[in-house]
């Protein structure tokens, strides 16, 4: 493979990524860039609920869309694909799972912490569905930027909503359900409406064919996805019952911090799928693979120490002294993201293979080991027993994708400096906890040790990255 060739591997993916990154913006980095305003607006307890309105909801649009969204990815960028035989199938699979919802609102309705706010969860189960399934649609038809534009708009017309309806309405947990309703609303007509998206929806000479091999794709993600909420939300449930609704809101405050590594990674992994997809299969796809998962797993680990050793501040400047003592459950939280993303990654080789039996089997058996982890370390050690089980769920589910994906595909992962690395990770969380003499000195040093440990990878990607600039 020529230089050229394998720098346009390279650019097309920084390319992408930058591109998802705006996109991303509505999604992932509004809670984040809104944590001052919400944790001065919401006390510890209407955090909390505020959070597990939102947990509700996003356990139900898997639930409802069957994960319709990701078969529009996949299949939309197949040529042989019809594009409209894929846009009606997402829309007749989101509007009939939406019906079945429906029929199921006393049962829904059972949840203590649901009454008053039925119709808001609702609203927003549905237009989250909707959004995600044209926003993908216009991803896979090849208009990036308008999808990272989108991205943008929603990000501040959700912020504006917010402020309107919390400070001079007074609205409170509904308000913000319904600025994220609406800001979903307008995304979805106006992607709709200005690429006439509604010319590809037709069932006149429509192939169930298509339906039945996107189905076949998107079905075993949806208990996927299910798993994946019980791993990293359902603890919200459980330091509620457990502990108490102020915890909670403490625990989702300090989650708000760790959610910066998924943002980044959600845009990297958006732009990932289309390399993943594209590379699986050639020549170089192994050489390629290796490099990028070294590259990601670096930039991972280096942002969740730099995380660890800035806590305290970070947390001094984001949320108010009422939130403050959120921080002591960031560090174990940001571990758990960080393995997150390793999970993440490696699933998207079950993807290229369309071989996603095994992401739902993974998925399910670190959802079950985070449920008992749960019940075990939270009456000892409270909110930061959920977060140690969160991490230690998501290291499992890696170690058993890192050995089992290599039936598809043969990474060079390098595991002892991933061990070594997480080793010191952990040694950096247990300075910041136990605060002995001196930790933010030592802290400081593990963070040293790790960029230096990691040396090698880093210099690779300030290597690439010169490589893509003298190219362009």
């Amino acid at each position: 493979m020529s230089g050229n060739g394998s720098a346009n591997r390279y650019r097309s993916l920084v390319s992408n990524t930058l591109l998802f990154g705006l996109s991303t913006f509505g999604s992932k980095l509004l809670p984040f860039l809104m944590l001052p305003f919400f944790t001065r607006v919401f006390t510890q307890e209407e955090y909390g609920l505020r959070d597990l309105l939102t947990a509700s909801a996003n356990l139900m649009i898997p639930i409802i869309s069957l994960c319709i969204h990701e078969a529009v990815i996949r299949f939309g960028l197949e040529k042989e694909t019809r594009r409209k035989d894929v846009f009606t199938t997402s829309l007749v699979v989101v509007f009939s799972g939406y019906a079945l919802l429906i029929l199921c609102y006393p049962l829904v309705n059972m949840v203590e912490y649901h009454h008053g706010y039925m119709l808001f969860i609702y609203l927003y189960t549905l237009t989250a569905a909707l959004r995600s399934v044209v926003t993908h649609f216009v991803r896979a038809s090849g208009f990036v930027r308008l999808f990272a534009l989108d991205g943008v708009s929603t990000t501040v017309l959700t912020a504006v909503l917010n402020i309107v309806f919390l400070i001079p309405l007074r609205m409170g947990i509904q308000g913000f359900l319904l600025a994220t309703i609406l800001a979903d609303t307008f995304s979805t007509l106006s992607l709709v409406l200005l690429l006439k998206l509604y010319r590809f929806f037709s069932l006149r000479g429509f192939r169930w064919s298509t339906m039945r091999e996107m189905l076949r794709y998107s079905v075993p993600l949806m208990p996927t996805a299910v798993f994946w909420w019980v791993t990293n939300l359902s603890s919200r449930y459980f330091v509620t019952y457990m502990v108490g609704l102020d915890a909670t809101g403490l625990y989702s405050a300090a989650g708000a911090i760790p959610r910066v590594i998924t943002l980044v990674s959600t845009v990297f992994i958006q732009a990932w799928q289309i390399s993943a997809f594209t590379e699986y299969n050639t020549p170089e796809g192994e050489r390629f693979y290796s490099t990028v998962f070294r590259s990601y797993y670096t930039l991972v680990f280096l942002a969740a120490s730099g995380i660890i050793l800035l806590v305290k501040p970070i947390m001094t400047v984001l949320v108010s002294a009422y939130f403050y003592e959120s921080w002591r459950y960031v560090p174990l939280l940001v571990l758990g993201v960080g393995f997150s993303c390793l999970v993440t990654f490696l699933g998207t080789i079950y993807n290229a293979h369309k071989s996603n039996a095994m992401v739902t089997i993974t998925t399910f058996g670190g959802a079950a080991v985070n449920i008992i982890l749960n019940l075990l370390l939270i009456p000892v050690m409270g909110a930061n027993g959920a977060a140690l089980a969160t991490f230690i769920s998501f290291f499992l589910v890696f170690l058993i994708r890192a050995v089992d994906t290599r039936r598809y595909m043969r990474i060079s992962m390098q595991p002892p400096r991933i061990i070594i690395t997480l080793a010191l990770l952990l040694v950096q969380v247990w300075v910041t906890l136990t605060e002995p003499g001196l930790w933010p000195l030592w802290s400081g040093l593990v963070f040293a040790l790790i960029f230096a440990f990691n040396a090698g990878n880093v210099m690779f990607m300030a290597r690439t990255a010169k490589k893509l600039i003298r190219f362009n």
